[in-house]
């Protein structure tokens, strides 16, 4: 007889099987914005303040994109709380002042929604700071 999975290891099983699904997103994400022709800054951006999955630039615009994997647009934006969304300003403020560079680019917070067996989603400035 088969023993149970423990509720702990089941829960690890889950974050595991999130944190794959996550990465799969970010790596779609990060295709459909190079075929748009953004230049990728980063990925996985962390600082202490906070965190950004990828960081693009194209003429002169540097956006900060969270990735959802979510089944719709509309649950994606929901998923980014207020709370979430002041950690992603904080974090591109952290790392346009580690780029001088791009103090003068205009920044943008994009959400790129990618569910499955669909072509990710952009979500253009789907918020501001």
């Amino acid at each position: 007889m088969a023993s149970q999975a423990s509720p702990r290891k089941r829960h690890r099983e889950r974050r595991q099987r999130a944190y794959r699904r996550g990465r799969r997103g970010e790596f779609w994400a990060m295709l459909l914005l190079q075929l748009k022709r953004y230049r990728i800054l980063a990925r996985d951006f962390r600082v202490p303040m906070g965190e950004i999955d990828l960081i693009a630039r194209r003429r002169g615009v540097l956006a900060f994109v969270e990735v959802k994997s979510r089944d719709s647009a509309d649950s994606a934006i929901e998923a980014v709380t207020p709370y979430q969304s002041q950690r992603i300003a904080r974090a591109a403020a952290a790392f346009v002042g580690r780029h001088p560079r791009y103090q003068t680019d205009a920044l943008r917070f994009d959400v790129i929604v990618v569910a499955k067996h669909r072509w990710p989603q952009h979500l253009i400035n789907a918020w501001t700071a």
